[in-house]
């Protein structure tokens, strides 16, 4: 098991270890003073006092909040503790032993350029105050106080460069964290953006249609009246169908749920009833045709597959002018296609995205928001929409998706519905 020690802890350790280095080297010098033989009594007391002294210098200067943090506040305290240690080193040669504290004091306290002088001052100081209480000089007597201030020296040089390099990381850290945190703000901004969307998309394909076809199913009511009472009723029972159908997809807003159209139910059966609602609904020739063997589709794509269905439709009956409309669901090998085609009064998909066939820009009474919305809920699940219209000469919507193969399935064979065919459903959404 590891001791793991915080990056704001190493500071307070090395610290401590210093003062107990001092208070260490402080303590052997006035004890050797004080149980020494070959020291008088009064010399002995002086060195007390001067190992006193030292020992209150260095606690001022640990206690004084401007050393450290100003240079010119550290250098005063430097030369004193230097004065004081310098007083009780003349009185003893165990005075050499506090040289090496200073040697990390200095250089942790002055930039390099002051640093390295000042430690080589104090290193002469060491070797000639030895020299001279000993009578001579040795290499011993040199080397030790040269090998001991360049350790020291090298000792914070090194650390001052690693809690640099800590300080980088640090930093580093808070931009990553920094950055990651905007690019999930961004994130989230853009989340929220595609869900309005499509939010927007299902709104204009589901309810917007459903109470579009409201409205033209009282208005048909109110043409009826009074003179054809039934079929007034008639029309205001499908609209009456189409409020409730409103009130599902509403519902499933909330509950965020599949299309109420698909709970079970297959895609053909749910596009069968959609094309027959919209021919009760709008007195027009709606014809669906399945083709191929049916293949288990993703329920996003047969989501999308519905929506657009009813967007196209929606369209087609308020902006086409038709009569006729085929649709046809085509499964194939890999893909699966959905052709929406009517004989309305057409439009130029040159000219513009849409048109008075499909709602687009610039169609006639649209919102210019349909053709953009299709192509969009297909593109998100990698499917291609196409147009293919003219003016005249109606319109036809074709959008495939690719999907993986599954087994097949057999497929009902479904009758085209007519106009009038009479199931009574809810609105073309």
């Amino acid at each position: 098991m590891y001791l793991t020690i915080a990056p704001t802890q190493v500071p307070r350790t090395l610290r401590a270890c210093m003062h107990g280095l001092v208070v260490l080297l402080l303590a052997l010098a006035a004890l050797r003073a004080l149980v020494g033989t070959d020291v008088s009594s009064a010399r002995a007391a002086l060195i007390v006092v001067g190992v006193v002294v030292t020992a209150g210098v260095y606690a001022a200067g640990n206690l004084l909040p401007s050393v450290g943090p100003s240079r010119r506040a550290s250098m005063v305290w430097l030369g004193c503790l230097t004065l004081a240690w310098g007083g009780f080193y003349a009185l003893t040669a165990e005075g050499i032993w506090f040289a090496f504290p200073l040697f990390f004091l200095v250089p942790h306290l002055l930039p390099v350029r002051l640093a390295v002088p000042a430690v080589a001052g104090l290193t002469v100081l060491a070797i000639v105050g030895y020299g001279m209480h000993r009578g001579e000089f040795a290499v011993g007597m040199v080397l030790g106080p040269v090998l001991g201030a360049a350790v020291a020296v090298a000792t914070v040089l090194g650390y001052q460069a690693l809690q640099r390099e800590s300080e980088e990381r640090r930093r580093l850290v808070e931009d990553v964290v920094a950055a990651r945190a905007s690019l999930a703000a961004a994130e989230r901004h853009a989340g929220v953006l595609a869900e309005r969307e499509r939010l927007a998309r299902e709104i204009h394909d589901t309810l917007a249609q459903g109470f579009s076809s409201i409205q033209l199913l009282l208005r048909a009511a109110e043409r009826a009246l009074p003179a054809d009472p039934l079929a007034a009723d008639r029309h205001v029972r499908l609209a009456r169908i189409t409020a409730t159908d409103n009130l599902a997809e509403a519902r499933r807003f909330v509950r965020a749920l599949a299309p109420p159209e698909l709970d079970g139910s297959s895609l053909p059966a749910a596009l069968e009833r959609l094309c027959a609602r919209t021919a009760a609904e709008a007195e027009l020739d709606v014809r669906f045709h399945n083709t191929g063997d049916a293949v288990g589709l993703p329920t996003a794509v047969e989501v999308a597959l519905l929506r657009i269905a009813q967007s196209a439709l929606g369209n087609t009956v308020r902006h086409a002018g038709a009569s006729r409309v085929e649709v046809t669901l085509s499964h194939m090998d890999a893909s699966v296609t959905l052709d929406v085609v009517d004989d309305g009064r057409g439009f130029d998909p040159a000219g513009r995205l849409g048109g008075p066939g499909r709602g687009g820009e610039g169609g006639s009474g649209g919102t210019g928001f349909g053709l953009a919305a299709m192509r969009t809920r297909a593109a998100e699940l990698g499917g291609v929409l196409t147009v293919e219209s003219g003016v005249g000469q109606g319109a036809a919507i074709a959008v495939t998706f690719s999907v993986p193969v599954v087994a097949a399935v057999p497929v009902v064979p479904v009758v085209p519905v007519a106009a009038g065919s009479g199931s009574e459903g809810g609105t073309a959404r």
